[in-house]
């Protein structure tokens, strides 16, 4: 019985409560249910993640305890599986509305509905806070922080219907759709969701009210209308969800070549009726049009249809189209920047790269055209990031979210940008959070686990570790067969326990399960040689060598100089000696800001004690490095002058270092209602 299901998981957890790690895969084992007929099961029955259940259960024990009046919160916050106090106060407040250090402050109002003199809260009242919690929870899922001021100044645009019996329509009432968010998104004043977020909304028969609250905006915009002959027919209002009532609605019955004067127009109109504040620079941006030649435009909506789709054979067809706008457009920006940004999709995974001239032409296009224009600096961004000249596309991806503040795809750029090309945990962290601002959970399941798997990367390297392990769970609730997701979830949980034993044995698991992974193939044999058993590293070690010698991989050439130290301490000296080699002329060829860290691992192995020591110096001087760079002192190549009293100095300011930057993100990020 369902009653019966839920109070038995309901005990497992109250079993394991003090367990901060108890989550998803641990609770399905101890019901003897596979992870995915748990998901469904619980699902089904309450409308929550497994994992947002647990935690549901976690806080409503948590509210009993405080109830009692004889633990503090902290005492609390631990007993009820919390590792982190401001994280517990956090997820409180979320669940009930206020902090749990204002409960006894509550409880005589929650007594007043009691009859009884009982301490515990009425169950009426207990039912009314779970219903809220689970508003709460459907309505802003992701970033469930969204203050009221917040979502005052919050839009979605809906997609438009296409009112025409002709289909081959579609296209254009989708382009005065796109066209419509593109305007509003340059207000820095709005927050404008991402078009992935609406575009789950276009055959949807929700109200408008239960819409807003998903996307957590104060407004919608709707559209319809079709294209007849040289004419345009739009229809368009604005609704107050808070109301569920049009703000604003106008009919449009123009010629089409007034069509970009119609998307100014609700652009302003828009923003007038929300009483959002516009810049002068904001209104000029609006005002200009994207080109002034009808047919032009056309062939960029009719490429824009197939941009979308980013298959490799619609991106072809997405340029073949834009090529046809700039000949009937010259001049056209908006056209050149697609077209760049589409030729470096389609080369993304291509070695060698295929379309580097095109993407440097088409993108230099758009910036002599339109040097204001967020997209003509994001495909000169393409460029370099195309070309390696990583800190050369910065500049661009900054001014483009200048110019368009809603822009989530620059923002996944930028996320991009500081956790692969130049590593930097705070901007890794904020630019991913922003962004989840804007792009809410959507329908792919797959799609939105991978946007939890970046999260949940980005806040363990930060060293948020409950919130990380709290998404990677979301990530593996909503895609069980992530690929990347369970190996990041063994090391967000090592990050809390430090148990070197124990995530050699999951890690080893893992591989087996797949032994065709070679990233978790190198994460085992590091683990091996960080634990100094050089038998098992090195029979890990040399099945990933033959292999990235045998299928001519340029892969993982940074575990060299530990692969070296592995060999050389088995006495396969040729061998380490080649290692070496390749490890100093990954070094050489390196240009990121860990050169200290990198280089003195090579000094290390050497027995350069002073080398080692000063290049360690100067890594120290660094900010905002990933969490993983604390792990220095466990490195195999260090052990040698594990004793050497100034490495201990040295590596205990990283450490300091790392957490002092950890809590001066905190601050900016809690005051910024970003985490």
């Amino acid at each position: 019985m369902q009653g019966d299901f839920l109070e038995e998981v309901r005990a497992k957890i109250l079993d394991n409560l003090s367990d901060e790690e108890f989550g998803v895969s641990e609770l399905a084992a101890a019901l003897h249910l596979s992870r995915s007929t748990l998901l469904r099961r619980i699902k089904k029955e309450t409308g929550l993640s497994v994992s947002l259940f647990i935690r549901e259960q976690r806080l409503i024990s948590a509210m009993h305890l405080l109830q009692k009046e004889e633990l503090t919160v902290s005492e609390v916050s631990y007993q009820v599986g919390f590792s982190s106090v401001s994280y517990f106060v956090k997820c409180f407040r979320e669940h009930y509305g206020y902090p749990p250090g204002q409960v006894s402050e509550q409880l005589p109002r929650l007594e007043e509905t009691n009859s009884s003199s009982s301490r515990l809260v009425n169950p009426l009242v207990w039912v009314g806070i779970v219903l809220t919690t689970v508003i709460l929870v459907f309505g802003i899922s992701f970033i469930t922080n969204t203050s009221d001021s917040e979502v005052d100044k919050s839009i979605a645009v809906l997609p438009f219907k296409n009112e025409s019996r002709d289909s081959s329509n579609v296209y254009f009432i989708n382009g005065l759709m796109e066209s419509t968010l593109r305007n509003l998104q340059r207000l820095e004043d709005l927050r404008v969701v991402s078009r992935t977020s609406s575009e789950i909304y276009r055959n949807s028969n929700k109200t408008a009210p239960l819409i807003a609250e998903e996307l957590a905006v104060r407004y919608l915009v709707e559209g319809s209308g079709q294209k007849v002959g040289d004419r345009v027919l739009l229809h368009i209002q604005l609704i107050d969800a808070k109301t569920d009532r049009p703000l604003w609605s106008e009919e449009y019955k123009r010629d089409l070549k007034d069509v970009f004067e119609i998307q100014k127009e609700v652009a302003f109109k828009i923003s007038e009726a929300i009483k959002v504040a516009v810049s002068p620079s904001e209104r000029e941006f609006i005002s200009i049009p994207p080109t002034d030649n009808i047919v032009a435009y056309d062939y960029y909506l009719q490429a824009m249809e197939s941009f979308h789709i980013r298959t490799d054979s619609s991106l072809a067809k997405a340029i073949e189209l834009l090529e046809k706008a700039v000949k009937e457009d010259s001049h056209f920006a908006l056209a050149y920047a697609n077209t760049a940004i589409a030729y470096y999709l389609r080369d993304l995974y291509h070695e060698p790269k295929l379309y580097t001239e095109e993407i440097n032409h088409f993108s230099d296009q758009a910036l002599l055209y339109d040097p204001k224009l967020d997209l003509s600096l994001m495909a000169k961004a393409c460029y370099y990031l195309q070309t390696r000249e990583f800190r050369l596309a910065l500049p661009h991806l900054e001014k483009a979210l200048e110019y368009n503040p809603n822009s989530g795809a620059t923002l996944h750029m930028l996320s991009d940008f500081y956790a692969f090309h130049v590593p930097n945990t705070a901007k890794f962290l904020e630019y991913a959070l922003r962004r989840a601002k804007l792009e809410l959970p959507s329908t792919d399941s797959i799609a939105q686990s991978f946007s939890y798997l970046q999260l949940s990367n980005a806040l363990v390297q930060a060293g948020f570790f409950d919130q990380a392990l709290e998404y990677i769970n979301k990530s593996l609730d909503y895609y069980p067969s992530n690929y990347y997701a369970p190996h990041l979830k063994v090391f967000v949980k090592f990050a809390k326990h430090k148990d070197y034993t124990k995530v050699r044995k999951e890690i080893v698991q893992l591989w087996k399960q797949d032994t065709t992974r070679l990233d978790i193939l190198q994460d085992a044999a590091k683990i091996y040689a960080t634990q100094e058993l050089y038998d098992s590293a090195y029979y890990y070690y040399d099945l990933l060598i033959r292999i990235r010698e045998e299928a001519q991989l340029n892969i993982y050439h940074h575990e060299d100089i530990r692969m070296a130290a592995v060999y050389r301490a088995l006495g396969h000296e040729a061998k380490a000696a080649e290692l070496y080699d390749s490890y100093v002329k990954w070094c050489e060829s390196d240009k990121s800001d860990y050169k200290g860290a990198i280089w003195a691992a090579k000094y290390a192995y050497e027995g350069d004690v002073e080398g080692t020591l000063t290049s360690l110096k100067d890594f120290a001087q660094q900010h905002n490095f990933q969490y993983w760079f604390l792990l220095l002192k466990d490195d195999p190549c260090l052990k040698e002058m594990e004793d050497n009293l100034e490495l201990q100095s040295i590596l205990a300011d990283i450490d300091e270092r790392f957490w002092a930057d950890h809590e001066s993100l905190k601050f900016i990020l809690e005051d910024q209602n970003l985490l």
